[in-house]
């Protein structure tokens, strides 16, 4: 693993939320707010200026890593296929969450992870309305960390009967026909949702209130980060078709649990591919 200073880009993190974010947050103005993709697709004035902070104090304390950033990438797509190659980079999500903070709900995260030829070896999960940060190192486990330098270790929750799961199920980028299948075998669990938002999705799995999470579309700034930390956390993490998920994999599906057990399950009798 690279030598790093993890309290680092955690700060980065924090203090890329209070100077760019949390001023802006409610108190966007006309034309703050633009459609990228799609109008579930948004990028924010405070998305921009959260990422530029960032990747100042990345290329400050690592000026040797690749800085692969959400809006970065939306600037120059060749970035991206860089990562799978890159002996160091850091991949950072300014906003994760940008459509519930652009509509005012305070349910967003900040999010980076370490990549060290082609493998994750730290994630960082920052929540700028509770000021705390879920962090792991590879096997370090995972653990949340206060401002006041007080640390708690996280875990999974234990695994129970597929009627009894309450899980998060992402289907939004899942195709129209292969979409009403899942959600008719989703009626398998007890309860799915989703917030909009991996980073407290994540935070949430850590904390042993969900059983699974679920995802579809894998861009890298929003699940590097979350699914070394639920690993570390004690989840078993696979794609979809059980194969390793890779920082260069951005399709294939993602799917977490408690255990490998919990994770077949969910995967014959929900998610099965198509």
């Amino acid at each position: 693993m690279p030598d790093l200073d993890i309290a680092i880009l955690a700060n980065a993190l924090q203090e890329a939320a209070a100077v760019e974010i949390l001023p802006r947050f409610r108190n966007l103005g006309d034309g703050d707010v633009r459609i990228k993709t799609e109008a579930i697709d948004l990028v924010t004035e405070a998305d921009e200026a959260a990422e530029r902070l960032i990747r100042a104090r990345t290329e400050a304390a690592m000026p040797d890593a690749l800085f692969v950033g959400e809006e970065s990438v939306a600037a120059d797509p060749d970035l991206l296929p860089k990562l799978a190659d890159a002996d160091l980079a850091v991949v950072v999500d300014p906003i994760d969450g940008t459509f519930n903070f652009a509509a005012g709900l305070p349910l967003f995260g900040v999010m980076a992870s370490v990549v060290s030829k082609g493998e994750v070896v730290a994630g960082i999960i920052y929540d700028p309305m509770g000021n705390d940060w879920v962090i792991a190192e590879k096997g370090s486990g995972a653990w949340l960390c206060g401002p006041d330098g007080s640390q708690t270790q996280m875990g999974v929750v234990p695994p129970v009967p597929l009627a009894d799961m309450v899980g998060i199920a992402n289907a939004s980028y899942v195709p129209i026909e292969e979409r009403r299948g899942l959600l008719t075998r989703l009626a398998e669990v007890r309860l799915f949702t989703t917030y909009r938002c991996a980073a407290h999705e994540y935070r949430m799995f850590v904390g042993g209130h969900v059983h699974f999470l679920m995802y579809r579309k894998l861009m890298p700034w929003d699940h590097l980060a979350g699914a070394l930390i639920a690993a570390e956390a004690g989840a078993h993490v696979a794609r979809l078709d059980g194969s390793a998920y890779l920082p260069s994999h951005v399709d294939g599906g993602l799917l977490v649990a408690p255990d490998r057990e919990s994770w077949e399950m969910l995967s014959c009798e929900v998610f099965r591919p198509a």
